[in-house]
């Protein structure tokens, strides 16, 4: 069974960045995630994420169309 929610380093590690790169992305809103328990650790849905990744890919798409490579 897959867990809902993921640790920050799960994130950097799906994700193939640092950790502090995550933690900037959700600080920052671009990423949502929750913080629970007394010591406030982050967690974020597995949902989440694909959703961040599939706006990623649109958002990349556009820059690349209005981008166009010029050889």
């Amino acid at each position: 069974m897959t867990s809902r929610f993921l640790l920050l380093s799960d994130v950097a590690a799906e994700l193939n960045v640092s950790d502090s790169q995550v933690y900037h992305m959700v600080r920052s809103g671009d990423l949502p995630a929750i913080k629970i328990g007394g010591r406030g650790q982050w967690r974020v849905e597995r949902s989440k994420l694909e959703e961040y990744i599939e706006r990623k890919y649109a958002e990349t798409a556009e820059w690349v169309q209005q981008n166009p490579l010029v050889e």
